[in-house]
């Protein structure tokens, strides 16, 4: 299974295992790392732009779980989820508009609240240098 580390210059180290099924979003994220970026908040989700491009796939979904990763095609962008956001209806984090599910955070979610806006953050794979 890939990972992805994502490192923030807070000190926060992130991995994603990613989905074990290739799909065109996972290949394409896989075939842009490395890459840096800057770091978002919208409620208790961190994301950021990539330079990835994919459109919606048919599992496609706004309703996440704590922990779900997923690109965002709107903006391009990876949507890390540890709890609500601006448009949930209940206790589950809720992306702004369906987003491809591309993995899991390994560990705790809840660490990514030490993230905030403006935090530069560097992509890359598991084992690649």
């Amino acid at each position: 299974m890939s990972r992805l580390i994502i490192e923030f210059s807070n000190g926060l180290m992130t991995v994603v295992e990613l989905r074990s099924e290739d799909t065109p979003t996972v290949d394409a994220l896989k075939n842009a790392v490395p890459f840096a970026a800057s770091a978002s908040r919208w409620g208790d989700e961190v994301y950021f732009e990539t330079p990835a491009s994919a459109t919606l796939e048919d599992d496609a979904r706004e309703v996440m779980e704590p922990g779900e990763v997923a690109y965002w095609p709107d903006g391009k962008a990876l949507a890390l989820f540890f709890g609500r956001t601006p448009v949930s209806t209940d206790d589950k984090p809720r992306a702004y508009s369906p987003c491809n599910i591309v993995g899991r955070i390994a560990g705790d979610p809840v660490a990514l609240k030490s993230v905030s806006s403006g935090t530069a953050v560097k992509v890359s794979i598991e084992g690649q240098s």
